[in-house]
């Protein structure tokens, strides 16, 4: 009878703070601080002194890093720093635990530049390690690769081949794992509209083992690099270096990343004024998350928040009804196409009506851009190369409708069962009383 009386009151609690807990979500509002932790750490150790001084900035600046992940959770300078610090921590043999004195503020020199690194003959030896499928356990069943796409308007097919249109203006995380880190930003297209492009990308390849450096990649509409940013076209001066490669297969339009140590194929072109992205990269990588708190933005794995969505169904029935607009005034062309006049177009390039035709027919309409038709035609070229499932190459309607029905219902089954559980502790509690 006494356990009993102590049970009840803390069942009551874990239920109170069990509803509280599941009806407050708050946003984070305030600004990332990130880069105010970055040049304090730099302004710290910017003189050369005792290792001990410099583990001590290290803590700090770790300390003060973590206290931004609320407000910088998908921002890639913060992931970034996430994984530069633990590198630094290594290299230096300093311990997290110890005196984390703020750092002291000295005069910043400015920046000392490298000169560009040329390629380094790398013997084809490589490590076993830096070769993906070499690496796995003899026995092991063939890795399962998986493909995410980003173009146009713009369009996303995650890993898990759901397909959406999405508006995401400004700076969005594609990819974050242990390995690598994705961002695009994504400026307006028309002035006015909801309608945007990626205009700038940059992918992280964090350090892995003896097999490359950290490298950072960098694009924009101006410039697609045929290089890293450091001039260098591999993963550095290690024995599995070339496991890291930038080729160049279409000056100015077309370059591919290979990260075999990953296994990893990357594609980014230039089509207009605008980028593309295509990815196949293993199962076991895309689910190589260190942080699960932080991969609700995620776009390649759990696709575009609901708020940022555009509805594909709605868009097309009011465009072909009117015979016009897509955001535009009903009735008149929408940026010099009407809905057949864009289908004809778009049709010289993708003769299957599937959502990559449905998806330059919308940005024909919402752009007027005809390089948009391009865009298109080249994503679902990608996915014939990245792909590894043929049958998948191909995505229509009915498909991520189908997608969409199965993940809400198997949510709807696991909210039921959670319920029951927690009806059934709540009785036996009462029973105890």
């Amino acid at each position: 009878m006494v356990m009993g009386k102590g049970a009840g009151p803390s069942a009551l609690q874990v239920c109170q703070f069990l509803a509280l807990f599941l009806s407050l979500f708050p946003a984070a509002t305030l600004q990332c601080k990130i880069l105010k932790c970055n040049s304090e750490f730099w302004a710290s150790t910017s003189s050369s002194g005792p290792e001990e001084e410099f583990c001590t900035a290290l803590r700090a600046y770790n300390s003060c890093v973590r206290r931004t992940a609320r407000t910088c959770r998908g921002d890639l300078a913060y992931h970034s720093a996430q994984h530069g610090i633990e590198d630094l921590m290594s290299q230096h043999n300093c311990s997290k635990e110890g005196p984390t004195t703020q750092p002291r503020a000295r005069t910043v020199p400015p920046p000392v530049l490298s000169p560009p690194q040329t390629d380094i003959h790398i013997p084809s030896d490589e490590p076993e390690v830096c070769h993906y499928e070499r690496s796995l356990p003899h026995n092991a069943a063939p890795p399962n690769y998986t493909h995410c796409g980003f173009f146009g308007d713009p369009h996303l097919r995650t890993f898990n081949d759901d397909f959406q249109t999405c508006k995401v203006e400004g700076a969005w995380p594609l990819i974050h794992n242990k390995y690598l880190s994705v961002q695009v930003t994504n400026t307006p297209v028309v002035v006015g509209s909801s309608a945007t492009a990626t205009s700038k990308l940059t992918i992280i390849f964090n350090s892995f083992q003896e097999c490359v450096d950290q490298k950072t990649y960098r694009a924009e509409t101006e410039d697609l690099p045929a290089a890293f940013i450091d001039g260098s076209k591999n993963g550095g001066e290690g024995h599995g270096a070339n496991t890291l490669r930038v080729v160049e297969k279409v000056p100015g339009q077309h370059v591919e990343i290979q990260a075999r140590y990953i296994g990893t194929t990357i594609v980014v072109r230039k089509v207009g004024h605008y980028l593309t992205f295509a990815v196949r990269m293993p199962e076991e990588v895309v689910n190589s998350v260190e942080d699960q708190d932080n991969q609700d933005l995620y776009l390649c794995l759990h696709g575009c928040p609901a708020n940022q969505r555009i509805d594909f169904r709605t868009f097309k029935a009011r465009a072909a009804e009117s015979h016009g607009v897509g955001r535009g005034r009903p009735g008149n062309p929408s940026h010099g196409f009407t809905y057949q006049s864009a289908m004809a177009k778009c049709k010289e390039r993708l003769p299957v009506e599937d959502l990559y035709f449905q998806s330059c027919v919308f940005d024909l309409l919402s752009s007027g851009d005809i390089n948009f038709t391009l865009a298109a035609y080249y994503a679902f070229e990608d996915v014939k190369m990245l792909h590894s499932n043929k049958n998948k190459y191909h995505l229509f309607e009915k498909d991520t409708i189908f997608n969409s029905a199965s993940r809400k219902l198997a949510f709807s089954v696991l909210i039921f069962i959670s319920f029951v559980i927690v009806q059934l502790w709540t009785d036996s509690c009462f029973i105890c009383l």
